[in-house]
């Protein structure tokens, strides 16, 4: 196992950049419209993709000029993932301008693609290692629209969900060998959980200060799941129905997906998701983007996805779709279909059957049963005041 770093970060306006190597650059056409006559880069190739696939990104990585020694990306989304991919194929240092703190990818060592076959779309990540350099320019930042600006919130917040479902797998016996529960590490990302809600309004009112808190809060969750060498202590099953919604919705943007799946996860695991709503409303996060069709959909063949993705061991794996449970959980997450409209066909019977589980334990710190082989599983920690 290797612990990747975080990348250099770095404070400055763009305008103060100065750079002598020959880049290749990824952006949009329109972030570069508005940009591009702060930079005084020397530009040799340019692409905008405005895809995520796989074989776009391997195309772009495979024709990468010998003559470029640096990958410059501006911007979130595609360009960003291309970025990743191409700088660690090819070996070559990836500078990074986010125009918004809209997630945790600008400083994540991984990058997101799309595959696509026969068995239709599906979202995978794929290891890259982190950028080299991430520069940040506050006026930039602030200036992004109010619904992206500081929606990487979603991803401290899934903190929340991501240590419901750890120490739910831990009680089942069900944590890989390298993935035990940690009490140190739970204690740790409980208090980025917590102050986000805490900064959530002054993040959603474009404060500096707050915005930079922000930042820090990402950078630290980072780390975290950086030096464990997984993703559970700062991120579960929100994330992975927010993996699986991309393929079907790859137009909406990740907050987006994510912020309903973290307010439907905790109220599987029985926790009121009123204080996480509030916080996403507040820092700005739009909740009205997934469809409640979809979720549905997806929930009733969530065996089958589970199967596909082989992701961790999370309270997906044991909800019944059709269960009373499931149907309050999707009403306090503002996901239940409206009668009278759309309905999903009551014939399961090719449905993988899933047997419910008890009533799941709300707090994080109770004690864990004496029969079961791993650490303590505190910390005691309360997320809904």
């Amino acid at each position: 196992m290797s612990v990747w770093p975080l990348p250099r970060i770095i404070f400055r306006e763009l305008s103060s950049i100065e750079e002598t190597r020959p880049v290749a650059l990824l952006t949009t056409d329109d972030t570069w419209t508005v940009l591009g006559s702060q930079l005084n880069l020397p530009v040799i190739i340019q692409a905008e993709p405005a895809r995520q696939t796989r074989d776009l990104f391997t195309y772009l990585a495979d024709n990468l000029p010998h003559q470029v020694q640096a990958i410059y990306v501006i911007g979130q989304g595609a360009p960003l993932m291309a970025g990743k991919v191409i700088a660690a194929r090819n070996r070559v240092p990836l500078v990074v301008i986010p125009t918004a703190l809209d997630s945790d990818a600008a400083i994540s060592p991984v990058a997101r693609l799309v595959e696509v076959d026969e068995d239709g779309t599906r979202v995978v990540w794929e290891e890259t290692g982190p950028a080299s350099e991430v520069i940040i320019d506050w006026g930039i930042i602030q200036a992004a629209p109010p619904d992206q600006r500081g929606a990487g919130i979603v991803d401290v917040l899934s903190v929340v969900t991501g240590l419901l479902d750890w120490r739910y797998a831990a009680q089942k016996g069900r944590n890989l060998t390298g993935q035990r529960f940690s009490p140190w590490a739970a204690g740790v990302a409980a208090g980025l959980a917590s102050q986000a809600i805490k900064s959530a309004a002054a993040i959603g009112q474009g404060n500096r200060d707050a915005l930079r808190t922000l930042l820090d809060l990402m950078m630290t969750a980072v780390q975290l799941s950086n030096q464990l060498g997984h993703t559970r202590a700062c991120q579960g099953s929100e994330h992975y129905l927010a993996q699986v919604l991309a393929g079907i919705a790859p137009e909406v943007p990740h907050s987006a997906l994510v912020g309903p799946c973290l307010l439907l996860v905790s109220a599987l695991h029985g926790q009121p998701p009123t204080a996480l709503r509030e916080a996403l409303e507040h820092a700005g996060v739009r909740l009205d983007q997934v469809r409640p069709t979809d979720v549905r959909l997806v929930l009733d063949a969530l065996p089958d996805h589970l199967d596909a993705y082989d992701f961790p061991y999370s309270i997906l794996n044991d909800i019944d779709p059709e269960s009373e449970t499931v149907a309050q959980a999707l009403e306090a997450a503002g996901l239940a279909i409206e009668p009278e409209t759309w309905e999903v066909p009551s014939d399961t019977g090719a449905m993988l059957a899933v047997e419910a589980p008890g009533e799941p334990e709300a707090e994080l710190g109770e004690t864990r049963p004496a029969d079961q082989s791993e650490d303590d599983l505190g910390p005691e920690q309360s997320f809904n005041g």
